[in-house]
């Protein structure tokens, strides 16, 4: 009797969900994706309040969890033509009402949650703020002086990253506060420089698969000699080169030069192909592979703050310095981060590469095995350990990416009405200024305004008195401003050889650039361009993305967009 197929069962395609959003899980893969999902954004809304919409917008197509808007707003004829998510119905209906209503539309899968209620009531109770998983504060905060440092406050206690925005007229900025320690342990650096091949520290595995595929290289098939991996390559002839160097590699550009001059002259040249790809590959591989392993600054930095913070003063100790100090122990032992395990793409037989890749994976498991056992080791050790084992899958994130964990050290936000105490952060802003191509001066100019508004003089566009009243307050605020810039630097001794008038004439010019985005700011009197809000919006929630997903590098911590010459720029306030 025949025997009887089987039929194997069909193969699983994408689901739904997979299907949905394919594009985002190729950038933030499904960790990120759950990360998106399970986040609940806080919008306190004010002004014109488009920004915050268009941040909200950018933030739901790609399924943000759920969110919330604080707007104690009813929709007037203003808001029709520059807020696409309202319509003629909405006119004299709550704000927040209305615009989470058609947002949610976007995206069935989340969920929006509108209170109209102003900044001043909703944060009369500071702990409503807890459940919040990152919170977007939009200015102007005229008609609520002193929320915004009573947020960022609370912000900083809690660890709830903040972000306060700007959009006015043709210029608009935005300022992020993160945490005190905010690690990124994924920032997809360029796969060519995460290639950790630990050539000049071979382990037995991969010397024995060297010695078997090249013990008589020479009287290989024109074939197999041009199919040897190049990794291979290098191995064979670095023990001939140190067999004739003291035992020591390649050290300098001059030693690499030699060497790769070494390879070159061991190719076959007499075959049809007249050279050799794989060989070419060892020559070029030569300059960037060859050198031996150094801690990255960054990750110096972590090792250094890793044993104080697994001391949290009674707090739990987050599972960032756990697995941190667990890989700087392995450091310790080995003079080398664990093995990523990742190889690049080579000339050779198809067996060859997959035993080569089983060979790094299974060195790179066997690293991932011994830094787990530390953070076992070290949860059991610590005096306020997490409430459940690290997941071996953050612990092997961590190995993979060491070498390129960012750690950014969250600073608050620097607003109109706070006394910082920061005489460096000032003077690093004074000396920014003296760029004449930096876009710092739009930043001042924001900073102007918001002190403006906390004196209650809003520009008002109808009256020219009011324009040239609102237009002096603004430059005496700026000047204000850049006269403790300069008073900040004077206090760190950076200016000191410069005399009283060049500092006064610097600061002068420092006006004078700065005075048409006052004007721009006074001739808009407290409007959105819906171009700019929208622009901005497209920007702040990409990095908010990367805040919640704790993926990619968010900006640090402050940004400005310039919509007249279309330019934007980053820098640390």
């Amino acid at each position: 009797m025949a025997k009887r197929e089987i039929t194997p069962p069909p193969l699983q395609g994408p689901t739904a969900k997979e299907k949905k959003y394919d594009r985002q899980l190729r950038l933030w893969a499904a960790s990120g994706q759950e990360a998106l999902e399970n986040a609940h954004v806080l919008l306190l809304n004010s002004g014109p309040g488009v920004v915050g919409v268009e941040i909200l917008k950018n933030l739901i197509l790609p399924g943000v969890g759920s969110f919330t808007i604080v707007d104690e707003a009813d929709v007037a004829e203003e808001d029709l033509g520059i807020n696409f998510f309202l319509t003629d119905d909405s006119l004299g209906r709550s704000r927040a009402g209305e615009t989470c209503k058609y947002l949610m539309e976007l995206n069935p899968d989340v969920k929006g949650h509108p209170l109209q209620h102003s900044i001043q009531k909703f944060l009369l109770d500071p702990k409503v703020l807890e459940k919040y998983s990152l919170i977007l504060f939009i200015a102007p905060s005229d008609h609520c002086p002193n929320k915004l440092d009573q947020v960022s406050n609370y912000c900083a206690e809690k660890g709830i990253p903040l972000f306060y925005i700007h959009s006015l007229g043709l210029y608009s900025h935005f300022s992020v506060q993160l945490p005190d320690s905010f690690p990124i342990i994924d920032t997809h650096p360029d796969p060519a420089s995460t290639q950790d091949l630990r050539l000049l520290q071979p382990w037995p595995e991969l010397k024995d698969f060297m010695q078997s595929k090249t013990k008589n290289l020479d009287s290989l098939s024109d074939h197999e000699h041009g199919h040897v991996p190049y990794l291979l390559l290098l191995l064979r002839f670095l023990e001939d080169w140190k067999q004739s160097h003291n035992g020591d590699p390649p050290a300098n550009y001059k030693d690499k030069k030699e060497f790769k001059s070494f390879i070159a002259s061991r190719a076959r040249t007499n075959n049809p192909e007249g050279g050799e790809e794989n060989f070419d590959e060892a020559a070029a591989a030569v300059l960037k592979s060859l050198n031996k392993p150094s801690l990255p600054s960054g990750l110096r930095e972590i090792f250094n703050d890793a044993s104080s913070n697994l001391l949290a003063n009674g707090k739990q100790t987050p599972n960032f310095w756990l697995i941190a100090q667990a890989i700087k122990e392995f450091h310790t032992r080995h003079d080398a981060l664990p093995l990523p395990g990742a190889l690049p793409d080579m000339k050779a037989q198809s067996k060859d590469y997959i035993q080569l890749q089983n060979i790094y994976k299974a060195k790179a498991r066997q690293d991932i095995d011994e830094v787990t056992a530390t953070v076992r080791r070290l949860e059991r050790e610590t005096p306020t350990p997490p409430p459940h084992p690290i997941d071996r899958k953050e612990i092997e994130a961590f190995c993979k990416g060491a070498a390129f964990v960012k750690l950014i050290r969250g600073n608050r936000l620097l607003t109109s009405n706070r006394d910082h105490n920061s005489t460096p952060r000032l003077a690093s802003l004074y000396q920014g200024l003296k760029d004449e191509d930096s876009l710092l001066p739009i930043y001042i100019a924001f900073l102007a305004h918001d002190a403006m508004l906390q004196d209650n003089r809003a520009p008002d566009a109808e009256q020219d008195d009011e324009d040239e009243t609102a237009l002096k307050s603004l430059q005496q605020h700026t000047r204000s401003i850049i006269s403790n810039l300069a008073a900040a630097t004077a206090a760190t001794g950076k200016d000191e050889d410069e005399d009283a008038d060049a500092d006064a004439r610097l600061q002068a010019d420092m006006t004078s650039r700065i005075n048409p985005v006052l004007e721009e700011f006074v001739r808009a009197a407290g409007a959105e361009l819906h171009n700019i809000s929208a622009l901005t919006g497209g920007m702040v929630a990409q990095e908010v993305i990367k805040v919640v997903t704790k993926q990619y590098v968010p900006v640090d911590n402050t940004c400005v967009f310039d919509g007249i010459v279309s330019k934007s720029a980053c820098f640390r306030v």
